[in-house]
């Protein structure tokens, strides 16, 4: 059975309960298991599922050694110690991915069904393509905001440059106005003042909308390496890209336009980095077991500075092999099994007509799983073609902030060369 690619790992130690000693190897942590192997025999001493995990703790030996306890159902207790870089780091991380997977909404109740049936599956698929369609359609309407404001931008302009050619044409015609100051100079300063205070509303309402939050996960936030994961949560922002604590005091505020690589070393685990000339790049490490969630809108937003690691690609090309893997495992192979299992025989023995009737009779998937699927479908019909319209929407909007641009540049152009005729 091939191993699972594990999305963290951690040299340490662990204490073999049978033998009365402790074992060098690494902790490893996958998508649902915890395992660990010994450096020397290359031996798996301890293996469990995430699901079946009821603590986790930091305590200390009898000799007051610094360890970390995980209680398995069946009140199995597993000691780790000599844990690098240090143990509060590795419960931060295993206790968020447990506490996650315990709060998922797929996460099934003692007793319940180990293996879904195809219905639901299908249902998790739809779902996740929903979510996906939906996410990208939030950043559609942001950007559509986006562009809007452009071009109340350009029209703001365009109407300061008319405001220039009365200006500009009172100029060049000769002074007729013998006493003190010259009244279009009033009206100049009444119409900077609207114009500033036109400004300031503007402004507000463009940070207002540059301020909305697309989607916010819980994570393990680090900055720099690995010696510092602490539990916190990432904010993904219209124009930006927060680091909150669990507090929600602001850590660090990356602008979209400052941020020069999102690198993605597995479908759980990504680094955001800022560089500078001169001084250290700012670089922050984000682990969570709902990163998928915000992949799906980092790589609409930030396509061009996205990378992938050699890890993630090994991550997803992994098959899964684990047995809490179950229900993650890609169901074809079910399905083509189901198709030869109810394939009808030439020739139905008396005796297994019932056997062969209850088979037919109990389709893969049920009657409700299949009106629940029709409306999940419709609904994403429905969003297709909503994210359609506001794209033909956006497209119109680019040919009017073109058009609006090359009028703004010629007005610029003839009023330059008037002024410069002035002086």
């Amino acid at each position: 059975m091939s191993r699972d690619v594990s999305i963290h790992s951690w040299p340490g130690s662990y204490y073999i309960n049978t033998e009365k000693r402790w074992e060098n190897g690494t902790l490893s942590l996958t998508k649902t298991m915890v395992r660990f192997v010994s450096s020397q025999s290359k031996e798996c001493l301890a293996s469990f599922c995430l699901s079946r995990i009821t603590e986790i703790k930091m305590e200390s030996s009898s000799f007051i050694f610094s360890t970390l306890t995980v209680l398995e159902e069946g009140n199995v207790k597993h000691w780790f110690g000599s844990l690098k870089p240090n143990r509060v780091v590795v419960y931060n991380v295993l206790e968020h991915f447990w506490r996650e997977r315990l709060l998922s909404p797929t996460s099934k109740a003692p007793g319940a069904e180990s293996q879904p049936s195809k219905g639901k599956e299908l249902i998790s698929l739809v779902a996740g393509a929903q979510r996906r369609l939906e996410d990208t359609g939030r950043v559609l309407s942001h950007q559509g905001e986006q562009f809007d404001n452009m071009v109340q931008g350009l029209e703001k302009i365009d109407s300061d440059l008319g405001v220039a050619d009365k200006l500009l044409s009172e100029l060049e015609s000769p002074s007729w106005w013998p006493f003190g100051k010259l009244p279009w100079k009033i009206q100049q300063g009444a119409k900077a003042e609207d114009a500033a205070r036109a400004a300031a509303a503007l402004s507000s309402g463009k940070s207002s909308s540059r301020n909305k939050v697309i989607t916010s996960i819980p994570a393990v936030v680090s900055r720099g390496g690995d010696s510092d994961l602490k539990p916190g949560c990432l904010l993904v922002l219209v124009s930006s890209l927060e680091v909150r604590d669990t507090n929600c005091q602001l850590l660090h505020r990356f602008e979209r336009n400052e941020i020069d690589e999102i690198r993605a070393h597995s479908p759980y685990e990504i680094t955001v980095r800022q560089r500078f000339i001169g001084k250290p790049d700012i670089c922050y490490k984000f682990l969570s077991a709902k990163m998928p969630l915000a992949m799906s809108v980092l790589e609409v937003q930030y396509k061009k500075k996205m990378e992938f690691t050699s890890e993630y690609t090994a991550f997803k090309a992994t098959p899964l092999s684990s047995p809490c893997d179950k229900e993650e495992r890609n169901w074809d192979d079910g399905l083509r099994r189901t198709g030869q299992e109810t394939e009808l025989p030439l020739e139905v023995p008396a005796g297994e007509l019932s056997q062969l009737q209850v088979q037919v009779l109990q389709p893969s998937v049920s009657q409700a799983e299949a009106q629940e699927l029709k409306q999940m479908l419709l609904q994403l019909k429905h969003l297709a073609l909503e994210a359609e319209s506001e794209l033909e929407r956006q497209d119109e909007v680019l040919d009017v902030l073109t058009d609006s641009t090359d009028r703004t540049t010629m007005q610029i152009g003839k009023h330059t060369n008037r002024m410069k005729r002035l002086l």
